[in-house]
């Protein structure tokens, strides 16, 4: 047996306690890169992302991937030059190029819309500013709630003045200017604004106003009928089982929520935001004023904005828009003050991007972030595809406070909406009447079981859950005028 001398052993101990905790760093010690690619293959396992994601720190990318596949058909992966539906992200590039159009004194945000567009009723035209426009405080009723707009009008091609007659004689929500209510007629409606003001079309004017001085050669006007390459295809989800989106021509979005791009192009964007290029200093800074209160913050000019507290950081601010259209979901938050970035395109529709992008951001600024779990709702469908919904409530509320599993409202929310498009109204108000159990608290879970049982015909118990919902808040708008409807019946 050899024999150490004590002076020997002390260093052997001391080279066993270094190669521990070297191997504990590099366990432990893992970059912000290395973090976020954790967290996003795990999401993607989980089927919770099928994107392309980019994030930037003090304005470097740090990282940038494609996960999942953008043609399932295919099996074409997603990279991070894929070309993705935005969606409402669309709203900033029309807000831009309104402020544009304003410092070239062509427009004036308290200009009326019945100014630039004498076709629109008198009524409310004299009423709604530029500014109610692009604030979602015009009171224009929200166009994707115009009865059957789904089966009947979403598939067909219309003219930008053809599509605004849908919606501009409708009466006002509200008196301009005393509300928030988001809405995409109004942005549609400051598409054609630019038209009339510029002789141009909207999706010319985008080209030459913006995508070809800041040489994002990969964003552009959506059209189905193009050929376009390294286009993604647009999916939803039901269960665990993936089907291609329901069509929608690309004339309604229009300036609500036309555009494709790419999370590289987006980056440019962000980046010349930075900048003095598309706009002066001060009109720009009229797009991040929050004017209106939203959500947890407040709505500028086509972006939302809020103050965060991460971790040992407070007050840090982030300036954000998500989007949603058939097929498609996304996200970009930018942290201006840091020159932060991050950028979410899933081409799963009904996906909500807004946890991974909180975990994102902690992850920038050293903080503690949630890993992905699995989602409990899509047990429930998968189950309900099996073995029938009332096994598969059993199971919900068994393994609702389970560890294992994530329970998350939207997500309840979006598959009782899934379940109802079925058909199945019943099991739609039995998932709904879940998501109450699980979040009483919650205005727009009894919004939703109102709505359910107004569908299934249940006018007495539609009523009490929208008295719930209105309750707990008085501002949904969506839910008063329901009530007030039912009410008069």
């Amino acid at each position: 047996m050899k024999q150490y001398s004590q002076r020997s052993l002390r260093r052997k101990i001391l080279l066993i306690i270094f190669i521990q905790v070297t191997t504990l760093s590099i366990v432990f010690g893992q970059s912000k890169a290395e973090k976020i690619d954790e967290l996003m293959n795990l999401h993607n396992e989980y089927a919770q992302f099928n994107g392309s994601v980019l994030v930037v720190e003090n304005g470097e990318v740090i990282y940038k991937k494609g996960l999942g596949l953008a043609n399932m058909e295919w099996n074409i992966p997603n990279q991070p030059n894929t070309k993705h539906r935005l969606g409402s992200i669309t709203k900033q590039f029309t807000s831009m190029l309104i402020l544009q159009l304003v410092e070239q004194g062509k427009l004036s945000l308290n200009g009326k819309v019945s100014d630039y567009l004498p076709e629109y009723p008198k009524k409310s035209g004299n009423k709604i500013t530029i500014h109610h426009l692009l604030t979602h405080s015009s009171g224009i009723p929200e166009y994707l709630m115009i009865p059957n707009f789904i089966k009947e009008k979403s598939r067909d091609q219309y003219t930008p003045t053809e599509f605004m007659s849908f919606f501009k004689n409708s009466p006002l929500l509200f008196t301009p200017g005393k509300e928030f209510s988001y809405s995409n007629s109004g942005y549609f409606l400051l598409g054609i604004i630019i038209e009339k003001v510029t002789g141009k079309s909207y999706e010319q004017v985008l080209q030459e106003n913006i995508f070809t001085p800041l040489k994002m050669n990969n964003t552009g006007y959506d059209h189905h009928s193009s050929v376009l390459k390294n286009r993604a295809s647009g999916y939803t989800k039901n269960g665990n089982e993936y089907r291609n989106a329901t069509f929608i021509d690309m004339s309604i979005p229009y300036a609500a929520g036309s555009i494709f791009s790419t999370t590289e192009d987006l980056y440019l964007w962000d980046q010349a935001l930075y900048t003095n290029q598309l706009l002066s200093k001060k009109t720009k800074a009229l797009l991040f004023t929050p004017y209106m209160p939203a959500w947890d913050g407040g709505y500028g000019y086509g972006w939302h904005i809020s103050k965060k507290s991460i971790g040992e950081k407070t007050d840090i601010k982030v300036i954000s828009h998500t989007g949603g259209i058939n097929g498609f979901s996304t996200l970009i938050s930018r942290m201006p003050d840091q020159k932060n970035l991050i950028v979410l395109l899933n081409n799963v529709g009904g996906t909500d991007l807004t946890n991974i992008g909180i975990s994102l951001i902690n992850i920038l600024y050293n903080a503690p972030y949630q890993m992905p779990k699995k989602s409990l709702a899509e047990l429930l469908m998968e189950t309900a595809m099996v073995s029938g919904f009332e096994s598969a409530f059993n199971q919900f509320r068994e393994l609702k406070n389970s560890n294992d599993y994530a329970v998350k409202e939207n997500e309840i929310n979006n598959l009782g909406y899934q379940v109802l498009g079925m058909g199945k109204a019943k099991e739609a108000i039995e998932i709904f009447m879940l998501n109450v159990e699980t979040f009483p608290k919650s205005w727009n879970t009894y919004d939703s079981l109102g709505e359910a049982y107004l569908i299934d015909g249940n006018k007495d118990l539609a009523i009490k859950y929208y008295k719930k919902s209105i309750e707990i808040n008085p501002d949904n708008t969506g839910g008063i005028s329901a009530l007030s409807k039912l009410q008069s019946e």
